[in-house]
């Protein structure tokens, strides 16, 4: 019986496409990414440190996840319970837009600075950090927003 469809009669048809030889001309890509995402991380968590140290809390909860976040709440003069809300997909967005605010509020910086550490964060935050700026206090809880 023909069929109108033909398969090839070797067993490994399916084992024997060219993986190799396009994999290794793209490989050096990979690890380049891969350096490139951790030194943007070892950054960014050697600026957090600076930050909570400047804001009078432990530098080592930058490392911690989560606890972290509390910390950062605990900075800016939200409540613990926003912990919570950043784990509900798509407040988690609204959120950390006003935690970044804040603590560019906190650190005597405008709302525009606050914006700055949430789409260049590999930059703002490293400034916050190391710059001259100095913690003036928790801006969400006095209600008083710095300009």
């Amino acid at each position: 019986m023909n069929s109108l469809i033909q398969f090839p009669m070797h067993s490994n048809f399916l084992a024997q496409t060219d993986f190799d030889s396009s994999f290794s001309a793209y490989s050096h890509m990979g690890t380049g990414t891969i350096v490139g995402c951790l030194l943007i991380g070892l950054v960014l968590v050697i600026a957090m440190w600076k930050i909570f140290t400047k804001a009078n809390q432990p530098g080592w909860a930058s490392l911690i996840p989560f606890y972290n976040f509390y910390i950062w709440c605990k900075i800016v003069g939200r409540p613990g319970w926003w912990l919570l809300l950043m784990l509900i997909p798509f407040v988690n967005f609204i959120i950390i837009i006003i935690l970044c605010i804040d603590l560019a509020k906190s650190f005597g910086k405008g709302a525009g600075f606050g914006i700055g550490l949430l789409l260049l964060g590999i930059i703002f935050f490293p400034i916050l950090a190391f710059g001259s700026s100095q913690y003036v206090g928790p801006a969400a809880a006095t209600g008083t927003r710095v300009a």
